[in-house]
């Protein structure tokens, strides 16, 4: 017997060159063989007689071979076998390619299964590259008369491969202990798991191969659920700080903002508040759409805590961002006269603004050390926030920027420092990129959801159009007249610079997209810029803006067109003059998020095909800030129907929950969430769309945890949502 651990290349009768096959698809024990899922069946189950067959047809006979011989055709050089087979009705040719060792295993007089497509030429129909499967009594087949299942497969490894290895295995592995409570099982009408598992490799129907595959599915989706409640269990069980929140002194700080709060934002703030008021952490997802006013929801509730003598962290992906969330944290809160230390911290610069609101370039070392004493209230930086050295005097918040995984352990990391209470900090995580309900339901169901579906008043839609290739002339003039018109421009590219020619063979396209005709035809920053700045627009000050500068240089760079922004609509701190304005910034995706810049109202996109529609919402909303009507134009030269049923998504779509729905349908939540990012099987994955599965996983955890909340009365439960959580979460 196999035990489900074996590797492969232990198993006597495997050839070395076999087993590094079944590596390449990641099979490297009899555990990953089983769970190797067919991708969808073929029905040979039915055996035809060779008068019933028709071209098209996908068809199994029955037949005695009469002829077959091995012919090399002088045009293409390929070796052609063909066989004449015949039953009581008739006699078909079968034809293989490059298959010559056919001829000796099929010898005249062999009596054999034949399935496969039916085609037809001059000659008449035949068989085309059929499986054959030589008769024996008493044994079952495998490739013919009957479902076949076909797998996902790698070059020099298919599928019938996979089968002549799979049925054996199947047949001699150890028995699999089952973990789903029976009555779970049997209330939904799924098999236990070693029939499920026979049945998805070699099922007598297609009914039987379809339950056993649901039954993979909430299997995954109950793990998932069971997760979330244990999650929120551990959760309920720990301590966090207990603000004090003064209602009418608060409202006074937000009737004193430049701006009124949206009653979404304003929703959206109690609903925080009164989480922050309860002894138990806040575990809180917040979404809105870009420009919906995440930030100042998040500055006002670091406020808070900052009221309560206590710290808040706040991470951003990228320090571009974090540099950008400090600048509107003190943007908000100076003029409030709310005299907080505030701090930037990131790998390459450290900034202090503390009272009379003065800022002050100093070293990591003394913004440390003011963060260690409680000097520094709200402290703003990259995931270098939770690193050893980095210590806080009483951490009371944590706000993470579209960094949805953060666990209790990365909290507890927070609580390295001197405090005394040793409470977990409150957990407030922000993502621009709204995310459909049934994901929320699943991946994100440890959190509680708050949605800012409100836009600030003022704001007008972002007209956006895809770019036909002989229109860009008319798009340069557009663009230039806006510019003349006193507004700004951002132009992204796919690329930084071009590549060698060995690069080019060896870059893999993108998930979402067609690989490109050339690789010239993507647009690469450095040569944009050159193109721009030169020969399109001499006349205006272009900049260029990407990954591989220097982090004071893309600092500067941002910086000025930020102020060229601020003095284009009338702030007289913005400092930029003719020589420093930029009128157009040539940029990589590394603007994707956080950049808010109210002068620009182009956002120009080339090589729009080569992003995801996630992305290119960001991008989209980096215009639009402003009280001028802004443009998002999309140049592709791809005229393939994926990319116009996406970028026709990206112009239809009213808001970012209903980009995020069609974004779903059109790739799936594996490419949507980034499944190398989520650590979720594939099999997960796909589920996450069976929104009837979801609610069947939920309610199945919920009655497990009902009679057990630690899982001990179903000890391989237990043990299997361990190792799920392990996938889940590797960290």
């Amino acid at each position: 017997m196999f035990k489900l651990d074996t590797n492969i290349q232990e198993i006597k009768g495997i050839p070395p060159k076999f087993a590094k096959k079944l590596s390449t698809l990641k099979i490297e024990t009899v555990k990953d063989l089983l769970w190797h899922f067919p991708a969808r069946y073929e029905d040979y189950s039915k055996i035809y007689n060779v008068e019933e067959l028709i071209p098209g047809q996908q068809a199994t006979i029955k037949g005695e071979v009469q002829k077959i011989n091995t012919k090399r055709t002088w045009r293409r050089q390929m070796l052609i076998t063909e066989a004449r087979i015949a039953d009581m009705t008739g006699v078909i040719r079968a034809v293989w390619w490059n298959q010559p060792y056919i001829e000796n295993s099929l010898r005249i007089g062999t009596v054999a299964n034949f399935a496969g497509k039916i085609r037809e030429d001059g000659d008449g129909f035949y068989f085309s590259n059929p499986a054959y499967e030589m008769i024996r009594s008493n044994k079952e087949t495998r490739h013919t008369a009957r479902l076949v299942p076909i797998y996902p497969e790698t070059r020099g490894l298919t599928s019938k491969g996979i089968r002549f290895l799979m049925k054996p295995i199947l047949e001699r592995s150890e028995e699999i202990k089952e973990f789903i409570p029976k009555k779970i099982l049997e209330e939904r009408g799924l098999p236990e798991i070693n029939r499920a598992i026979s049945a998805i490799h070699f099922p007598i129907t297609i009914e039987a191969a379809l339950n056993a595959k649901k039954r993979f599915v909430f299997e995954e989706l109950f793990l998932l659920q069971l997760l979330n409640m244990k999650q929120r269990q551990a959760m309920a069980k720990e301590k966090a700080p207990t603000l004090t929140v003064n209602n009418e002194e608060f409202q006074k700080i937000i009737n004193s903002l430049p701006f009124p709060l949206t009653q979404a934002q304003t929703r959206v703030l109690t609903e925080i508040f009164n989480d922050l008021k309860k002894p138990t952490p806040m575990n809180r997802l917040l979404q809105g759409d870009v420009g919906s006013g995440k930030t100042v929801v998040a500055a006002l509730a670091a406020l808070a805590f900052a009221y309560n003598n206590y710290q808040t962290a706040f991470m951003a992906p990228t320090e571009i961002l974090a540099r950008q969330h400090y600048e509107t944290f003190k943007k908000l809160l100076a003029p409030l006269n709310q005299k907080v230390g505030i701090a930037l911290l990131t790998s390459n610069e450290a900034k202090v603004f503390g009272e009379n609101d003065l800022e002050e370039e100093t070293t990591k070392k003394k913004a440390k050390e003011a963060v260690e004493n409680g000097k520094i209230k709200i402290v703003l930086g990259t995931h270098a926030l939770i690193q050893k050295d980095v210590l806080f005097n009483r951490i009371g918040l944590a706000i993470i920027d579209e960094q949805h995984r953060f666990g209790v352990r990365q909290r507890s990391q927070l609580l390295k420092s001197v405090q005394k209470e040793k409470l977990l900090p409150h957990l407030l995580s922000m993502s621009a990129t709204p995310i459909p309900r049934t994901l929320t339901l699943t991946i994100f169901g440890d959190l509680d959801l708050s949605v800012i579906d409100e836009m600030p008043k003022g704001r007008q839609p972002i007209i956006t159009k895809v770019v036909a290739p002989e229109n860009r002339g008319k798009a340069y003039a557009f663009i230039k007249a806006q510019v003349k018109a006193g507004r700004q421009v951002f132009v992204i590219c796919p690329r930084i610079e071009s590549s060698s020619e060995n690069e080019k063979s060896s870059l893999s396209p993108m998930p979402h997209t067609p690989y490109p005709s050339s690789w010239a035809d993507i647009k690469n920053v450095t040569e944009e810029y050159e193109k721009l700045s030169k020969k399109i627009f001499p006349d205006l000050k272009v900049a260029m803006l990407h990954g591989k500068l220097k982090p004071k240089e893309k600092g500067e760079i941002m910086s000025a067109f930020a102020s060229s922004s601020a003095k284009a609509m009338g702030d007289k701190k913005g400092s930029a003059d003719k020589k420093n304005k930029i009128d157009l910034l040539v940029s990589t995706s590394v603007v994707e998020v956080g950049v808010d810049i109210p002068n620009a109202t182009i956002m120009m996109i080339e090589g729009a095909d080569r992003f995801g529609l996630a992305q290119l919402y960001q991008f989209r909303g980096r215009v639009g800030r402003g009280e001028h009507q802004s443009f998002c134009l999309l140049f592709t030269n791809s005229s393939s129907k994926s990319t116009k049923e996406r970028l026709g998504a990206l112009v239809t779509a009213k808001n970012g929950f209903e980009l995020a729905e069609m974004d779903l349908k059109i790739r799936g939540p594996g490419e949507f969430l980034g499944s190398s990012q989520t650590g979720m099987p594939d099999i997960a994955m796909r589920a996450l769309q069976n929104m009837e599965l979801i609610k069947e996983g939920r309610s199945a955890a919920e009655a497990v945890l009902a009679k057990s909340s630690d899982l001990k009365k179903y000890p391989s439960l237990r043990i299997r949502t361990a190792e799920f959580e392990k996938i889940i979460h590797p960290e």
